[in-house]
């Protein structure tokens, strides 16, 4: 695939998130961007400490910022500026945000009655909100559920989003389904009810493929096949497990896997690739790809006859690790406990804020610290390193009221006191499948997802099938 094809494939998002969000920086002074958090550690603190810190403040991010009416995920937080886009929900980080509060539930970290009344709200409100063929829209408008459009075609589904929250949905499914209490049984049911809708062969438009969006007044004209490899495998697996609206291996096999295409014999520093990145040839993508279809899909042990995705996903955050310890571009601040590099908030060429999917072949010196802590089923010792500083060694500069802020340089002296849900949302689910696997137990064992997965030829060493 060309690097023009990869950008207009995976990276759309960034150039709509800067189109609709540029005016939005207008008044941002390039040269107030160090902000100072009143708290300051008495202590050092040690790992454990440090865990539960880092997961009960991204916690926060879906707690108590969540959007008022819907208790949805708002597309973002900034402290600077909390009013800014106050009511847009997005579909992709809600989901993950489900997932972050049943960490929380699990942890004791919030009350489970609370925590059941906040989603069975969230729930009833996706019930009634805008969808196209089951799919939610990238955006909804969290006082009345109508899209908000992303784009002037991207008015309608977005079946990407929409994957990565039917992910958290069978999740909240799984965790309740056991329970006596008529409150959680209605809420699991409801999670069971809405994922079972969504019209995933719609998407295929009789294709061998998946299909990013439709829109009621554009039709499939966005035309985004959904190829491997980059964030989008819990798509096809989930279209595979759908009991009303399924896809054949076809879809699968000729899309997400490219026939065979989606493999690599390529390696960095050593370390064998494993996959063909999106636009990235001989290197790796952003790491926001080995994180969103693994919050619930355990990869370890996982594959089928193309790629062992535990090799995948676990040499993508190696070979992140190391291109930052060997840092190329000789940016200051990247080393071995300040890494990782992935789509977030990034700083502009003039100082000002904006956005990029940073990886290998876009590095702009700016670290985005969800990519190293999610990374930590991956590179445990590592990411251990990273919470160190940032917990430890950096705290006023880079920890704010839900957690790390979304992006710094040490090159350029800036930090965004800025949160995005995507962001905030994989680092609570990560570290908690790292500790008790929770969340890929709860997603792997469910009847129909493991249904899907043999469908489409995976087997699981770890799951037994």
């Amino acid at each position: 695939m060309s690097k023009k094809n990869f950008f207009r494939i995976t990276t759309l998002s960034v150039a709509l998130f800067l189109s609709y969000n540029c005016s939005n920086d207008s008044n941002w002074d390039p040269n107030d961007t160090l902000i100072n958090n009143p708290q300051e550690p008495a202590t050092v603190y040690t790992d454990a400490q440090i865990v539960e810190m880092t997961q009960k403040d991204a916690l926060k991010y879906f707690w108590d910022y969540a959007q008022t009416n819907s208790k949805l995920a708002r597309e973002r937080y900034h402290t600077d500026d909390p009013s800014n886009d106050a009511n847009i929900v997005t579909t992709g980080g809600s989901g993950f945000g489900l997932m972050t509060i049943l960490v929380g539930i699990k942890n004791g970290y919030v009350p489970q009655p609370e925590a059941v009344s906040r989603l069975s709200t969230a729930l009833d409100f996706l019930q009634n909100a805008n969808r196209f063929h089951g799919a939610w829209p990238h955006w909804i408008n969290g006082t009345n559920g109508s899209v908000i459009p992303f784009g002037t075609k991207d008015n309608g589904g977005d079946l990407v989003e929409t994957a990565f929250l039917a992910q958290g949905l069978i999740c909240v499914r799984e965790y309740f389904k056991s329970s006596t209490n008529p409150a959680e049984i209605a809420l699991s049911q409801k999670a069971d009810d809405l994922w079972k809708g969504i019209e995933w062969n719609w998407y295929t438009q009789g294709q061998d493929a998946l299909y990013w969006h439709w829109s009621p007044n554009y039709n499939f004209e966005m035309n985004m096949k959904l190829q491997g490899f980059d964030e989008t495998l819990i798509t096809y697996v989930l279209a595979a497990a759908s009991p009303n609206y399924s896809i054949d291996k076809s879809v699968y096999q000729n899309g997400w896997a490219r026939n065979g295409a989606i493999k690599s014999s390529g390696s960095q520093f050593g370390i064998p690739l494993v996959v063909n990145h999106n636009g990235a040839s001989g290197t790796v993508g952003p790491m926001f790809w080995s994180h969103y279809s693994f919050l619930g899909l355990n990869p370890r042990g996982l594959y089928d006859e193309y790629v062992n995705y535990g090799d995948a996903t676990a040499n993508h955050a190696k070979i992140m690790y190391q291109y930052c310890v060997t840092n190329p571009k000789g940016f200051s601040g990247y080393n071995s406990k300040s890494w990782g590099l992935t789509a977030s908030y990034s700083r502009n060429a003039d100082g000002t804020t904006g956005y990029s999917a940073h990886q290998p072949n876009n590095d702009l010196g700016v670290i985005s610290p969800t990519a190293a802590i999610s990374d930590m089923p991956y590179t445990p010792t590592e990411s251990m390193d990273f919470l160190r500083f940032l917990y430890n060694e950096n705290y006023s500069k880079y920890i704010g009221v839900a957690g790390p802020y979304d992006a710094y340089s040490l090159q350029y002296n800036w930090v965004t006191p800025r949160y995005l849900a995507i962001d905030q949302g994989t680092i609570a689910p990560m570290i908690e499948n790292h500790k008790t696997q929770f969340l890929w137990n709860l997603f792997m064992n469910a009847p129909d997802v493991r249904q899907g997965l043999l469908k489409l030829g995976f087997h699981s060493t770890t799951y037994g099938f």
